[in-house]
């Protein structure tokens, strides 16, 4: 059984920085593409950030060269350093885990990937 738990959520400063966190079990790291989201009340789910196996990574646009995804392929964690934070980088973050048989890119929705329970992020301005 899938198992992704998030950490690492809080509240900050506009401008500020925080690292996610996802800890996982219950299926083979190596074979899954990696990622997070986020979602706001009343949007969309929107990916954020996505990482390979293999290290190549995908990133929204709204957070490229702010945001960095990590996996450990040894802890079999997955991270997300967020830095230069904006009010409008609020919204719960979640942690997914896609099949090799979909395009590890954030373009791509969430539809069918595991999904965690999520961390709050809150920027304040």
């Amino acid at each position: 059984q899938v198992q992704l738990v998030e950490s690492g959520g809080g509240e900050v400063q506009a401008g500020g920085s925080l690292r996610l966190s996802c800890a996982t079990s219950g299926f083979d790291f190596n074979l899954y593409c990696m990622g997070w989201f986020r979602q706001v009340p009343g949007k969309e789910r929107e990916g954020v950030a996505m990482i390979t196996y293999y290290k190549q990574t995908s990133y929204a646009d709204s957070v490229k060269g702010r945001f960095t995804i990590f996996r450990d392929t040894v802890k079999n964690t997955l991270e997300l350093q967020m830095d230069t934070l904006k009010p409008e980088d609020t919204a719960m973050y979640y942690c997914a885990a896609r099949g090799l048989e979909r395009p590890c890119n954030v373009l791509y929705s969430s539809d069918g990937d595991h999904m965690g329970q999520g961390t709050q992020v809150t920027v304040s301005s």
